[in-house]
C-alpha cells in the first residue's frame, strides 16, 4: 500500500489569526478518504500570528503531540504546567480523563509555525499527563531521532500507543534509512524542504502512507529538509 497526501489537497481553516491545514478530517473539514491512518488521527499544520492563540479548551482520551517548526508557543494547562516551546522541543500531552489547556504565541512580532498531532491511545481513561523535552534535531542532521515511543526509551516521550515517532533534519543530498521492525505501517510527513523516497518525490506539507517490505531510504532534495516518520503497528484504518 502506497498513498500520497499532497499539501495542496489538505483541508484548511482560516481565521484572522490562524491558518491551519488538515492532513486528515478535522473540525468542519470532512474527507471520508482521509479520516486518519491507524491510530494516527490528526496532523494539523498551524501558523499563528504574533500575540494570538488558542484560548483554554478541553480534550479527553487523546495523545496530543506538539512540534514547533519556527517561532515560540506558550503552553498552560489544568495540571499546572507552563512552558514556552521553541524548535527542537517536542511536547506530549495525554488528555486521558480530561485536561484543559491553552496555546499562545507569546511573541509580539514573530509568527509561530507548528504541527499538532493527535494519536488515539491504546486505552481510555488514562490519568492526564504531560512531557516536554529538547532533542538535537537541528544540531545533528542526517539522523532520525526517536522523539516518542510506547516505553519512553532513549529519553523519548512516552506515547500511550504502539507508535514510534522519529524526527530528522537532512542537508542537501543527505540521506537516512529507516528499517521498520516486523509488520508495521509508516506515515512520513515532510515539514520542510523536499525529500525523495522510493517511488515518490515529496514537498513540504506532503505526507505518504506505506506498508514497507524493506528498509526505507529518504534523501533530501533541497538545501535543508525536515521530516516526521510515524512507525505504527497494525493495519491502516
Amino acid at each position: 500500500m502506497f498513498r500520497i497526501r499532497r499539501s495542496q489537497d489538505r483541508g484548511m481553516t482560516h481565521f484572522h489569526w490562524l491558518e491551519s491545514h488538515h492532513t486528515f478530517s478535522f473540525g468542519h473539514y470532512f474527507d471520508p478518504q482521509f479520516m486518519g491512518f491507524g491510530p494516527l488521527r490528526v496532523i494539523n499544520e498551524d501558523r499563528v500570528l504574533p500575540g494570538e492563540g488558542f484560548a483554554t479548551h478541553s480534550h479527553q482520551n487523546m495523545e496530543i503531540i506538539t512540534y514547533v517548526l519556527s517561532g515560540q508557543l506558550e503552553h498552560r494547562d489544568s495540571l499546572g504546567n507552563g512552558s514556552v516551546m521553541v524548535p527542537g522541543e517536542v511536547q506530549r500531552m495525554s488528555a486521558g480523563t480530561g485536561i484543559s489547556h491553552s496555546e499562545y504565541n507569546p511573541s509580539p512580532t514573530e509568527g509561530v509555525h507548528l504541527l499538532q498531532i493527535w494519536i488515539v491511545p491504546d486505552r481510555q481513561g488514562l490519568p492526564p499527563s504531560y512531557e516536554q523535552r529538547h532533542f538535537d534535531i537541528q544540531q545533528q542532521p542526517g539522523t532520525l531521532h526517536l522523539v516518542g515511543s510506547p516505553d519512553g526509551r532513549g529519553g523519548s516521550l512516552t506515547i500511550h500507543q504502539n507508535v514510534h515517532l522519529y524526527a530528522g533534519r537532512l542537508r542537501a543530498q543527505q540521506s537516512v534509512v529507516h528499517q521498520p521492525a516486523g509488520d508495521r505501517q509508516i506515515w512520513i510527513q515532510v515539514t520542510q524542504g523536499s525529500v525523495q523516497i522510493p517511488g515518490a518525490h515529496l514537498e513540504a506539507g506532503d505526507g505518504v502512507a506505506l506498508i514497507p517490505t524493506e528498509a526505507i531510504t529518504l534523501q533530501s532534495q533541497s538545501d535543508e529538509s525536515e521530516v516526521l516518520l510515524f512507525d505504527l503497528a497494525g493495519s491502516a484504518a
